[in-house]
């Protein structure tokens, strides 16, 4: 893949089927700001009927990762998370939306640190908070 290329995908589709699987639904995605949101479902839900951290453990990495990434495209580069740090803050039984933001709160030539926030829709309540440190690296030949 070509800068180019992956600058044309990262802007027109940052989703991969991963995240896609996992909810995630990116609406904004630009090195300095990410918003998506998640439709949380019952396929979100442990056996005890609530969100599993998981969930949000990935949009919190997923939405950094493509901020950080698309921060550092033009410079032949992507971001890896080198560390994931996701608080569960409220828990969630489904049926509601939860808005993700993401935002640097550093972003260096050789690593960034990112603050993602995802909150219900519904009650405004932040579900869970998460920050993530990434290496800025050379996108692969």
């Amino acid at each position: 893949m070509t800068t180019t290329d992956f600058t044309s995908d990262i802007r027109s589709r940052p989703e991969s089927a991963f995240v896609t699987a996992a909810g995630l639904i990116v609406d904004e995605a630009t090195g300095s700001r990410v918003t998506g949101h998640i439709d949380l479902t019952a396929d979100h839900l442990t056996p005890w009927g609530v969100v599993h951290g998981g969930v949000y453990a990935t949009a919190v990495e997923s939405a950094a990762s493509i901020g950080a990434s698309a921060a550092v495209v033009e410079r032949g580069q992507f971001a890896v998370g080198v560390h994931n740090g996701t608080d569960f803050l409220r828990s969630s039984t489904g049926g509601e939306r939860a808005l993700v933001v993401a935002e640097p709160l550093q972003q260096g030539r050789v690593q960034q640190l990112w603050l993602v926030t995802i909150t219900s829709e519904q009650t405004g309540k932040a579900l869970a908070r998460g920050q993530v440190r990434l290496q800025n690296v050379a996108l692969p030949a």
